[in-house]
């Protein structure tokens, strides 16, 4: 089911049908981001994909404002999830101004700009 050519086109196949992969080397046992043919930590190119935890933590963020007629201001951050990775996304359901560094969040499959994305929501309890 892999194309090892493109894993690119892997990643956003998954996230198609509302799973979230994250690429892991077979030889040293790390995840990485963004999908890659080899592995960034020791340069294996046996990758295999795992379901990923969904859960992580805010690394850095920040609000785009924008006027209200443009779609008002909207949040940026990047996302540390437990696997290690980081990813560049969003945290919805709550005020841009209200995501804070260290929110713990939860994953799940969205959409920006018309296809599906990773995304994030604040984290119950």
């Amino acid at each position: 089911m892999q194309d090892a050519k493109r894993p690119d086109q892997f990643f956003q196949r998954a996230l198609a049908e509302g799973e979230i992969l994250l690429p892991k080397c077979d030889d040293c046992g790390g995840y990485h981001f963004f999908p890659r043919v080899l592995c960034p930590h020791c340069h294996g190119s046996a990758i295999s994909w795992k379901k990923a935890s969904g859960k992580g933590r805010v690394h850095t963020t920040t609000v785009v404002r924008r006027k209200p007629e443009r779609g008002g201001d909207y949040n940026v951050c990047v996302v540390e999830l437990d696997e290690g990775v980081r990813m560049m996304s969003r945290v919805e359901g709550i005020a841009p101004g209200e995501v804070a560094i260290d929110m713990p969040v939860t994953a799940f499959v969205g959409e920006a700009e018309g296809v599906p994305a990773v995304l994030f929501k604040p984290s119950e309890g």
